[in-house]
């Protein structure tokens, strides 16, 4: 029978100083490993059998740590140490016990992920994918506005479908294309949680089986931008000039230009060709993906001669006062709501497009210059389409237009200018 070591006190444990394993009793094979000045409890012990070098089962002596000393007592380590043994009675290999519960928390701590801290990676990766600025800010913006407030701080693997459909429920009918597209967003963030695994099981934002039956097929009538009356144009421009600011002066060149507002708020100083009259827009910001060359006329020149001391080279034309980045379309829509609020004091209108009795957009004036176009000039439809930067139905066609027709375009683009600036000439 194997002598039982001398059961020290916690003062005798306190004065062990030099270097070596010291047996402490109380609990066979608890011992303090002292290293320098590192001292640390030890329970030598028996688990299980293990092969030797001849192939021979024989017992499997492990050193298991139990914490350092004094931080753990020597009343702890016997406690600790009397609940290892009970283990190995039992059959258990504390070590491997260990390391399944180590897995376990990490995976518990895996799926605590937010989905907001899901949201962010998706984001993150969707600003190196997308071209569009425009798109990358829409993402963040319906997110902050519609999910996070309520699932933000969820952790991502509690959220269930019924959930979603109740956020979405809302602007299900009044805003559908917007929530159309922020069940998209969320599906795609599911998608990512589930990648990593902090989500396990179906997907709960996918549509067909899942939210379809909850929230119902929509058909939407598709409204165009609502848009000012060509005739409306002119006066619109003078009340324009009187704002203060980069915001009157980014949307008055996106009237003149007839071009969609990412592609002004995306402008910068070495795409403006002041030589030739032209701004050429490469096929990264395009939605047609392809490079598109836009006229100017000489009051846009002028334009963006008024402003160019006020920026350096590299800067976009119109920076965000704030921060020197892109402006946003909320920076003009809130100018156009002014506008039209002032208007309105004066003659009980304001700027509305009369077919939808609803306020201009920015986007809309490139339906009131297409509107102008048709019924005042005589400028080829394909002409027309072409400044919109359209895709022509016609490869050829379209090919064609990009290099014999830019005169052309020139002439229609200076006779829009005209058209929009009479008040002023």
């Amino acid at each position: 029978m194997p002598k039982k070591s001398k059961e020290l006190s916690a003062l005798a444990v306190a004065k062990i100083k030099e270097t070596g394993r010291y047996t402490v009793g109380g609990v066979d094979g608890l011992c303090l490993n002292v290293e320098g000045s590192s001292r640390v409890w030890i329970l030598r012990a028996i688990v299980g059998k293990r092969l030797d070098k001849d192939g021979k089962l024989k017992p499997h002596r492990r050193d298991i740590g139990l914490g350092p000393y004094p931080a753990v007592s020597l009343a702890e380590a016997r406690v600790k140490a009397n609940e290892l043994k009970s283990q190995i009675r039992n059959g258990i290999d504390p070590i491997a016990h260990k390391q399944v519960q180590l897995e376990k928390l990490h995976s518990q701590k895996l799926r605590e992920k937010t989905f907001s801290e899901c949201a962010e990676v998706v984001i993150a990766n969707k600003t190196r994918e997308l071209k569009n600025q425009k798109h990358i800010g829409q993402w963040s913006s319906t997110l902050e506005t519609y999910i996070y407030p309520t699932l933000g701080d969820r952790t991502i693997g509690s959220i269930t479908k019924v959930e979603i459909a109740e956020i979405l429920k809302p602007i299900w009918v009044d805003k559908n294309e917007t929530a159309k597209r922020i069940r998209g967003r969320i599906e795609t963030i599911f998608d990512y949680a589930k990648a990593m695994g902090y989500f396990v099981g179906d997907n709960p934002a996918e549509w067909k089986g899942n939210l379809e039956p909850i929230l119902g097929n929509f058909k939407q009538e598709p409204r165009p931008h609502p848009s000012l009356p060509y005739e409306q144009v002119a006066d619109f421009i003078q009340h324009l000039r009187q704002k203060k600011g980069i915001a009157p002066k980014a949307l008055e060149f996106a009237i003149l230009t007839a071009c969609r507002s990412g592609e002004v708020f995306g402008a910068k100083w070495h795409e403006i060709d002041f030589k030739n009259k032209v701004w050429v827009i490469p096929k990264e910001r395009m939605k047609a993906d392809k490079e598109h060359r836009v006229p100017l006329s000489e009051q846009t020149i002028g334009l963006l001669e008024s402003i160019q001391q006020y920026t350096q080279a590299d800067d976009f034309i119109f920076p965000a006062p704030r921060n020197g980045g892109m402006l946003s379309d909320m920076s003009l829509t809130t100018l156009i709501k002014r506008m039209h609020e002032q208007k309105f004091k004066e003659n009980s209108v304001g700027y509305i497009d009369p077919k939808q009795n609803r306020i201009i957009t920015t986007h809309g004036f490139r339906s009131t210059f297409r509107d102008w176009s048709a019924d005042k000039t005589d400028y080829p439809r394909e002409v027309c389409e072409h400044v919109l930067a359209h895709k022509l139905p016609d490869e050829v066609e379209a090919s064609y237009l990009r290099g014999g027709y830019l005169e052309k375009r020139k002439g229609l683009m200076a006779d829009w200018t005209e058209f929009c600036c009479t008040h002023f000439n």
